[in-house]
């Protein structure tokens, strides 16, 4: 079964997709705002978005790049009333993959439904690459992925997590963490080790299940998919 989010302001057209598309086996999670339907697509993998422009809180197109920043691949379908040639195009620029104007056909939907979820492919698993759980680190591209999701990370914490990864099952100290990541040189009465640890926290571990980054206390680090101490 296909979970679609359905990210849409007016009740009617809500009602009209939900009934549709819960009779050919799809399930559809609906948001009536911009932010909200941001946010559930960030808690929570879809095999597909359905996404109005005009939206209160945040308009269609800027949830529409949000999501292609967080995740490259899962198709997103603008259907809006906005349909000049103009529109249209805006919409597609944003990374959409199919745009249907309303008003619409439910069988045209769901014909553009079948299509986006069939040409959807996951990206191709990297040779050069460290995984744990669902986390996928590709060494060459210098790219993060988990559960399918694109996280973009800063230089340095892309370094921390791969020092991390590399010595996953084992606990690691904050000097060891230094020396690794910033070098032996560095000031050791720093906490910038807890400091990047809480931002790879937030971009790893806050949205996902099971958490990977562990805190041994009085003792340092460790990934690893489950840990039989309570993280902190």
């Amino acid at each position: 079964m296909v979970n679609i989010l359905l990210i849409e302001d007016e009740p009617n057209v809500i009602s009209l997709i939900q009934r549709g598309l819960h009779a050919e086996e799809y399930a559809v999670s609906v948001a009536m705002d911009g932010p909200s339907g941001l946010e559930a697509f960030r808690r929570q993998a879809y095999g597909l978005v359905i996404l109005d422009i005009m939206l209160p809180g945040m308009n269609g197109l800027d949830v529409c790049r949000a999501i292609r920043q967080a995740d490259a691949h899962t198709p997103v379908l603008i259907l809006s009333a906005l349909g000049t040639t103009e529109d249209i195009v805006t919409g597609l620029d944003t990374l959409a993959d199919d745009y249907l104007v309303k008003p619409f056909k439910l069988a045209e939907l769901s014909a553009r439904i079948r299509t986006l979820t069939r040409r959807a492919t996951k990206p191709q698993a990297p040779q050069n690459a460290l995984r744990l759980a669902d986390l996928v680190v590709d060494l060459d591209k210098k790219s993060v992925w988990r559960a399918s999701k694109s996280i973009v990370l800063t230089a340095t914490e892309f370094r921390l997590l791969e020092c991390l990864l590399r010595s996953r099952g084992n606990v690691l100290s904050r000097v060891q963490i230094l020396e690794e990541v910033w070098g032996i040189d560095f000031n050791m009465g720093t906490n910038v080790v807890d400091v990047y640890i809480n931002y790879l926290r937030k971009k790893i571990d806050k949205h996902f299940t099971p958490r990977l980054i562990h805190t041994v206390i009085g003792m340092g680090y460790a990934m690893r998919e489950q840990y039989h101490e309570d993280p902190v």
